[in-house]
């Protein structure tokens, strides 16, 4: 099995089994880490317009750094990051972005309406 499908295969498990937003994401940038070959990962939340760093795993690098959307309904509410790997794993990134997005809405005012996904 390739490190990216490693990855993806524990980000599926990490997202299905669910829990507290935190607790996934920084489960997510861990395995993206230790299995998916990136010697760093973490993500940004966009907050007021600005992106502030949130969970993070392993040693920063970022002159090898890749920086992949994350969109919830089309709006960009965070940036998935990772130093390192192969180029060709954009799919991969992609797919973890997607995976990921209901979990970052960390900020947003949602006038105590629940999430639609």
């Amino acid at each position: 099995m390739s490190s990216g499908s490693a990855a993806l295969e524990a980000v599926d498990r990490i997202v299905d089994r669910g829990g507290d937003a935190d607790e996934v994401l920084l489960e997510v940038v861990r395995a993206l880490q230790a299995r998916g070959g990136y010697g760093w990962a973490g993500i940004f939340f966009v907050e007021e317009g600005e992106l502030v760093l949130g969970p993070q795993a392993g040693e920063p690098d970022e002159q090898r750094r890749r920086v992949v959307p994350v969109l919830w309904q089309g709006t960009r509410v965070a940036e998935l990051a990772v130093d390192g790997g192969d180029d060709g794993d954009e799919e991969l990134l992609s797919r973890v972005a997607v995976l990921v997005s209901p979990h970052c809405l960390v900020g947003w005012d949602v006038d105590g309406e629940p999430w639609q996904s």
